[in-house]
This record gives structure tokens, sequence and C-alpha cells, in this order.
């Protein structure tokens, strides 16, 4: 998923207990703001994930209403804030900071999960989840994306690529951002500085 896609989540978008996460609306880039429309076609679509993500998931989602990441003011969180805020220096931190990396790192490491000859996910499936628009006509008239069970099946079989943590972690990040955007200070608008409460 793009994190403009990601911020954007509601509970009502995991389904199927968690196993599948519909796409269906993103955060505007500059603006704390839901908007409909997505980045491509394509991006309309839902994301079925392995049972263990599933779980881990669900133990966050659970009982929530809503934006499921959002603000003290119920708005959604602007990923260039988090990014500069948040992101991007704990990447530097930990060694992992590269030219063109940030969030789309996250998308890039599923792909390569995705078309690793141990895993070699069917490629109808791996372009449905990624967003990727269908280029062959075999493409556009596979039935995979609506066979629900077989594309639960292949999430399972693939598998994820990671080790979860232990814990579910709370909302990120765990200090509050002073309500300044990057342009002009408006009212609402995540700013790009860190503001510890009470300070």
């Amino acid at each position: 998923m793009r994190i403009s896609e990601a911020l954007a989540l509601e509970a009502r978008h995991f389904i199927n207990g968690g196993r599948t996460i519909v796409v269906e609306q993103q955060v505007e880039k500059d603006c704390p703001r839901i908007k409909k429309k997505l980045k491509t076609d394509a991006s309309w679509r839902e994301v079925d994930l392995h049972p263990d993500v599933a779980a881990y998931l669900m133990k966050f989602v659970r009982g929530k209403s809503g934006l499921i990441l959002k603000t003290d003011n119920n708005t959604p969180f602007l990923y260039g804030n988090l990014a500069d805020d948040w992101f991007d220096p704990r990447l530097e931190k930990l060694g992992l900071s590269q030219p063109g990396g940030g969030w789309h790192q996250f998308k890039r490491f599923r792909n390569s999960w995705l078309r690793a000859p141990a895993q070699r996910c069917q490629e109808d499936l791996r372009k449905y989840w990624l967003a990727h628009k269908p280029k062959e006509m075999g493409e556009v008239y596979s039935a995979l994306k609506e066979d629900l069970p077989a594309r639960l099946a292949e999430a399972q079989r693939v598998g994820f690529g990671f080790s979860l943590p232990a814990e579910v972690v709370p909302n990120v990040p765990p200090r509050r951002l002073r309500a300044v955007s990057r342009k002009k200070p408006q009212r609402g608008i995540l700013s790009i500085g860190w503001k510890r409460e009470g300070v």
C-alpha cells in the first residue's frame, strides 16, 4: 500500500476477519483531509493479508471506529510530516537511510518478497495487491482478483518476510505535533517540528 492509503485506513476497511484491507481512499498530500480519489484506477483494490499479520493488526484496530491512525484533532497524519519528523530520522539513526527510500521502501520490499523464487506469488495477484496496472489482456480479464478463497490462500502461502513484534505499539507518533503546515500556518494542519505535550 502507498503511505497515503495506509494513513487513510478506517476500521471499516478491515474485512474478512481482518484478512483483507479495502483500499478506497487516501490522505491528501499537504492537507489533513481524506479524498476518495486514488492515484490510479488500479489503486482501487483489496489487499489480502497473511493470517498472522491480520491477527496482529486486528489487536490494534479492534474497538476503533473512524481513522485508525489519527491526530488528537481526529484528522489524518500528513505523510510528509511523519517522514520528516519521525520516519526519516529513525532510518538515519539505524543506518538504513538511502536516496529515494522513505515510505516507498515498504512497497519495494513487498514487491521483492512476492517475486522471490521461494514464494513466486501468482503474477495477477501480485500486480493487483501492489496496484500495478494490468498490461496484457490475460491480466485484464483475470478472475483471480474476484476469487477471495484463492486470494486468501495465496496470501497465506507467500508469507510476509519479516518478524512481527511481540506487542502492538500504540498510535504513532507518541508526541503531539504543532498545528502548522509547511507552507503557511493553518488550523488543523500538522507541523514539521515536534512539540512535547505540556511544553
